[in-house]
């Protein structure tokens, strides 16, 4: 019996011994130096090794001396590819072998352009333009990351209540880059935002005409750089216009403030509607009623179901109106402003005033608007 079982033992541990290694990986070392057209490192970026064998893909990121490695990495054929800050592909190699040993692959974009143009027999001259264009390339890349998130910072300033950090960040952008007009956009409405808050009259004012002033550099920058692949540019410039308009309106510029909206109006008719009754609301507040009336005519041809250019239409109206002994007489249409209002929004925020109005000038309410009427009989 001893004999039998020291021979288990013996058997167990040659079989143990001779265990085939198919469960273990051999992996090797990558490394790497990225460079740019210029020969600069690209210190912002990612190195992709794909593998061909099993599909596992390993995202080594670039130091700021654009270097990059990693140990571990799985023995086989790979295709490397070269990302840069906005995640779009500089440039690739195709089936790598990775062995045992350190497999270093370099991207040299000064290089690779050379052998390219080679290539393609390209000229110096020509060479060196590609060069410039893939330099010029990397450095909007790197700048429109910047700014991003120079933007993004503003945002979340703002959002917590602090403007005044969101309007400094903003500045900063556009002294970064003063060729952007969605920066000056953005800076101007901080500083319209940023203007019910002070205290001092004079400030309030003064940041409502900062305000006024960006998005001025905003449409001017929109429309000296058109971008043809832009198809909400006349959209973004209305609503520059409309944002413009309020604060040259709150500044006292009523004039200047009802010129910007009829421009609003004229880059998005879509949207004329509303341009035309912010216009009409600027006109109210400063007591210009026959023009206020005249705003809320073209909302309401631009836009015949808004029910509130109807509303403020009829209240301009009442301004106008006369008395005689105890009765109000009211201008025409006053009366058909409020019972279309009431046709439109019958239970909306102004529908109980607008009953008043009708009842003050002596014309009767009507309560069917939504119903359709039934058909005579024949």
């Amino acid at each position: 019996m001893k004999q039998r079982f020291a021979w288990a033992v013996l058997v167990a541990l040659v079989l143990g011994l001779c265990v085939p290694s198919v469960f273990a990986q051999s992996t090797g070392t990558v490394k790497g130096v990225c460079r740019d057209a210029e020969g600069k490192p690209i210190t912002d970026g990612t190195v992709v090794w794909l593998s061909l064998d099993s599909g596992r893909k390993y995202t080594l990121k670039l130091n700021k001396k654009g270097e990059y490695f990693s140990l571990g990495i799985t023995t086989g054929k790979y295709n490397v590819t070269l990302y840069g800050a906005d995640g779009k592909e500089i440039f690739h190699f195709n089936g790598l072998p990775v062995g045992l040993d350190e497999t270093t692959q370099d991207f040299d974009m000064k290089k690779e352009a050379a052998a390219q143009a080679a290539g393609q027999g390209m000229t110096p001259e020509q060479l060196k333009q590609m060069q410039e264009q893939q330099a010029k390339a990397q450095k909007e890349n790197a700048n429109v990351k910047t700014l991003n998130e120079k933007l993004n910072a503003a945002k979340t300033a703002a959002d917590a209540g602090d403007v005044e950090t969101a309007i400094n960040t903003m500045k900063e952008a556009t002294q970064m880059d003063s060729t952007r007009d969605l920066l000056f956009f953005k800076l101007a409405d901080y500083y319209r935002l940023s203007a019910p808050k002070q205290t001092d009259p004079a400030e309030k004012k003064n940041r409502y005409e900062l305000a006024a002033a960006a998005y001025q550099k905003a449409i001017e920058l929109k429309t000296a750089n058109p971008d043809p692949k832009d198809t909400d540019a006349n959209a973004k410039l209305a609503a520059y216009y409309n944002n413009m308009a309020e604060a040259q309106g709150k500044s006292g510029k009523v004039d200047d403030a009802a010129a910007s909206y009829a421009k609003a109006a004229q880059f998005d008719p879509a949207r004329a509607g509303q341009y035309y009754f912010n216009m009409g609301a600027v006109l109210t507040n400063a007591g210009r009623a026959d023009e206020a009336i005249a705003a809320f005519d073209k909302s309401i041809a631009a836009d015949p179901s808004k029910a509130d250019a109807y509303y403020q239409k009829g209240i301009n109206l009442m301004g106008k109106a006369t008395l005689k002994g105890d009765k109000i007489e009211a201008p025409a249409d006053t009366a058909a402003c409020f019972q279309k209002y009431l046709e439109l929004a019958p239970t909306g925020p102004n529908a109980e005033v607008s009953k008043q109005m009708l009842a003050n000038i002596g014309a009767s309410v009507e309560t069917g608007f939504s119903k359709k009427k039934a058909a005579a009989k024949k």
